[in-house]
């Protein structure tokens, strides 16, 4: 049984802790929140043993093994240093850092204490996205792709009334290439692998950070075209173009829908049934590495290469976060 706690209070915690009750080898043992009050309700609507408004207490508590992190973007590296010294699997929602440099850290430590550090990219382990990744082969040659998620934040409107939501906050490493431009940049080098060469452009907003932006990703014989924005919304589907036909999916993030369209023939939904919650698959996934005692090589690499490359994006749009001119030693 791995019995595990919570940072965070959120709506994406709440979708986490329901998806693991579907998973019998995990326990919720703890929930954690700055809030005493939040986190005994969370507790008590998930029937957590454990309840902690205090880090080194959740860090010493040997009846917690594994802990998910879904803090500001900004939190992420420090909580999941200190859950990884404490001998604690983590499994900490995306983007894994702030910066390269940080992930690197992170990753490092992990392997040091003998302990998993799994990034939480739902997508990668969608059925949908096997499916995908599995019928590239029937449209051919890939000739370019477009990777598109645009979604008009419920937070955007507060920040043009003057106030300053962590969605548009540097401080708090976010912005729109670092929340859902993420799903784009980490699908594509999934499929693909990294790019031999980006170049990215944004639209910044006065906070400092992207509320809009395009990344070109060049790889030997294709390129692939990100589209993101949280400041408007898009009903395009993604497609990956061959020269025998193409792979649409709808929704980059879930892969709600997959249609194969090929020269001649008529359209072909190759949809699986997906489970209702998205994170089901990425928890089972955390389980199966604990259980192995072994992060997947594979994985790790990619969690480093989407960094390596959102830190370079940064870089050629001028988001800078506070943080940047941080060490991480």
């Amino acid at each position: 049984m791995i019995r595990i706690a919570t940072i965070g209070s959120n709506f994406i915690t709440e979708q986490f802790l329901d998806a693991i009750k579907d998973i019998t080898c995990f326990e919720i043992a703890g929930v954690y929140s700055r809030s005493i009050n939040k986190a005994e309700v969370l507790a008590t609507k998930h029937n957590a043993r454990f309840v902690f408004n205090n880090l080194d207490e959740l860090a010493r508590c040997s009846e917690i093994d594994a802990v998910y992190i879904a803090s500001p973007n900004s939190l992420h590296f420090e909580q999941s240093l200190q859950m990884l010294k404490a001998g604690k699997h983590v499994m900490c929602e995306k983007p894994l850092a702030s910066d390269f440099q940080r992930a690197k850290e992170m990753l490092k430590v992990a392997e040091e204490n003998n302990v998993v550090l799994f990034e939480a990219f739902l997508t990668e382990f969608l059925p949908n996205f096997n499916v995908v990744k599995n019928n590239l082969d029937n449209i051919g040659r890939i000739t370019q792709a477009h990777f598109s998620f645009c979604q008009y934040s419920s937070r955007y409107l507060k920040y043009l009334e003057g106030d300053n939501p962590n969605t548009f906050n540097p401080n708090f490493a976010n912005g729109s290439i670092m929340d859902i431009g993420y799903y784009c940049v980490a699908t594509a080098v999934a499929l693909f692998g990294e790019p031999n060469s980006i170049k990215a452009t944004a639209n910044l907003l006065d906070s400092g950070v992207d509320g809009n932006g395009q990344v070109i990703f060049v790889y030997p014989s294709f390129s692939v075209a990100i589209t993101h924005s949280k400041v408007s919304t898009s009903f395009v589907n993604s497609e990956i173009q061959a020269e025998n036909g193409s792979l649409q999916v709808k929704s980059i993030s879930l892969m709600e829908k997959v249609i194969l369209c090929r020269k001649g023939e008529p359209e072909r939904d190759l949809s699986e049934i997906q489970h209702a919650n998205p994170m089901y698959y990425e928890a089972l996934e955390f389980a199966k590495w604990i259980h192995s005692g072994e992060m997947d090589s594979d994985k790790t690499a990619r969690s480093l290469s989407v960094s390596k490359l959102l830190t370079e994006i940064r870089h050629q749009t001028n988001v800078v976060f506070p943080s940047d001119s941080q060490t991480t030693a």
